[in-house]
């Protein structure tokens, strides 16, 4: 499985960006896809996630602000990211789990200020 991101970029605070995910297989085989972010120096921690079945999950920092999606057609997922915060900015990882295993894309830099 291939993952590839797109959408990063320098976004004044109360901002927006899109992030996107395009997976190399059909999305409905995948069992959830999502994205984590790693700001220097901290772990890599999961900001939302989405199982092909609808279920979502966020962190409790997004919650409110961040919304996770799916669009079968494009076989990718989205994640819409509203009143960005300076303490949004990391590199942000999408992933997949399929047949057990995660697969990652490569990180898109999210920066978050004025």
């Amino acid at each position: 499985v291939q993952l590839q991101a797109s959408g990063g970029g320098l976004v004044q605070p109360g901002g927006s960006l899109r992030l996107s995910c395009v997976v190399s297989q059909r999305i409905f085989s995948v069992t959830r896809i999502g994205w984590y972010r790693q700001a220097p120096g901290t772990q890599r921690d999961l900001v939302a996630r989405i199982s092909t079945g609808g279920t979502t999950t966020y962190a409790d920092s997004v919650k409110g602000r961040f919304t996770i999606s799916i669009d079968d057609a494009k076989n990718a997922a989205y994640l819409q990211m509203n009143s960005l915060k300076p303490e949004d900015t990391a590199v942000y990882y999408c992933y997949a789990l399929y047949l057990g295993d995660n697969f990652w894309g490569q990180g898109t830099q999210v920066t978050v200020s004025s």
